[in-house]
């Protein structure tokens, strides 16, 4: 069954969430570009092909980016502590040197530009459509506190009523919890909501929490 028969049996949904890396926004140039330029400011030469071929296995292998009961500054240190520990494992793969603290920031930093993402073209009338039509929207997304800003900058924030990041949250998908999350703060049902995502996660997470998925695969 292909998914558009499959979501005629699907009743109309009065809210959407939705996933934010890979579904709506993504980089413009690849994380080993970014990764080598920073690291060339802080005297490491690494290449950036070895750095896009690493970080894929060491996300894979790392522990939730979920951090329970932290907030404000103990969750950002979190945070960082979590992708300063990222950073090294990716490095290290790519036979680069020890990255010092000074590029732990800057690299978390410049992630948070909004300047090296882009929305795909196909999301803003979208949303808009949706947000017109009345759905309730909101993002569920394996992410930290510095989606917000993004999104903001991007000019998406003010379409969702919500954004939940698995950082704040205290759990990543597959775990059902940041679904269960939105859907409080929506007011609805899981029977009465869709998700759309781009992972295997995304489904399995929706799955648990009742809520029905579908999944876009970008080139």
């Amino acid at each position: 069954m292909d998914t558009m028969t499959a979501t005629q049996t699907w009743p109309r949904p009065r809210g959407l969430l939705l996933d934010a890396m890979g579904t709506l926004i993504g980089l413009r140039r690849s994380v080993g570009y970014t990764y080598a330029a920073v690291a060339a400011e802080h005297s490491i030469d690494v290449a950036a092909g070895a750095i896009d071929r690493a970080f894929p296995g060491v996300l894979r292998q790392a522990p939730p980016l979920a951090f329970p009961g932290l907030e404000g500054d103990s969750l950002l240190q979190a945070e960082r502590r979590w992708w300063a520990e990222r950073i090294d494992a990716v490095l290290a793969a790519a036979g680069a040197a020890v990255a010092p603290a000074a590029l732990h920031d800057a690299l978390f930093d410049r992630f948070a530009d909004p300047l090296l993402w882009h929305v795909y073209a196909d999301v803003p009338s979208v949303l808009r459509r949706w947000h017109g039509a009345g759905l309730r929207l909101a993002v569920v997304s394996n992410f930290d506190r510095r989606l917000q800003p993004l999104l903001e900058g991007l000019g998406l924030a003010d379409l969702f009523g919500t954004v939940v990041v698995s950082s704040r949250a205290g759990a990543a998908k597959p775990s059902p919890v940041p679904f269960q999350v939105a859907l409080e703060a929506m007011d609805l049902p899981p029977s009465q909501v869709w998700h759309v995502g781009d992972s295997p996660e995304d489904g399995a997470g929706a799955r648990a929490a009742g809520v029905r998925c579908l999944l876009v695969r970008r080139p």
